[in-house]
């Protein structure tokens, strides 16, 4: 596999898994809510779920865009409207992280399964899957797996490091309230990004 391939797929994996998303805010409020080896297990269950998500659609895709290629666009959509509405309530939070005692810790299993619920997940994948392996190359592909797998990881740990980081300062209204404000428009951002791509 050339060089630049590999950095293309390094670079695009890069810029879809650490933008803000649903996968990477339940990451960082798992850290702030319940420390680093809580927020870990999901890490792991987000990564390899969306791996695997990864590599069926990149197996699959193809023949299915082929039939419906119409779904490509309403996926976009639904991922699009699914970001503004993550945007709108985030800036309409309220300004006070509440550890919740009852409330049950995000695991392993719910970090892989809400991949699959992830229009982010999803959008990223087909458009990968669309832009490095058009072809049908196989090897094309889980070289692509590999390279997003420990991108995807990475990615997610740096939110979950944030969580820990940021635990301390979140717990005070005024800085909770700026920072929810800045991920709704990160998230808003993102959306408009899908909406040019």
């Amino acid at each position: 596999m050339q060089l630049s391939l590999f950095l293309s797929m390094a670079a695009f994996a890069m810029v879809s898994s650490i933008t803000p998303g649903p996968v990477n805010l339940i990451t960082l409020s798992a850290a702030v809510n319940f420390g680093w080896r809580v927020a870990l297990r999901h890490v792991w269950g987000a990564t390899l779920g969306f791996t695997f998500l990864l590599v069926l659609l990149g197996l699959s895709v193809h023949v299915v865009l082929h039939f419906l290629p119409q779904l490509s666009l309403a996926l976009q959509w639904a991922g699009v409207a699914f970001l503004v509405y993550l945007a709108l309530r985030l800036a309409s939070s309220q300004s006070q992280i509440e550890r919740q005692q009852n409330a049950p810790a995000p695991s392993f299993l719910s970090g892989a399964l809400l991949q699959w619920l992830n229009p982010k997940a999803w959008i990223a994948s087909i458009s990968g899957v669309a832009a490095f392996t058009a072809e049908g190359a196989t090897q094309t592909l889980w070289w692509f797996a590999l390279i997003y797998f420990v991108v995807c990881f990475l990615s997610l740990a740096c939110w979950a490091v944030a969580g820990i980081f940021l635990s301390t300062y979140l717990r005070q209204p005024q800085y909770l309230r700026a920072f929810n404000l800045c991920m709704a428009a990160l998230l808003l951002a993102s959306a408009a990004y899908l909406l040019m791509s």
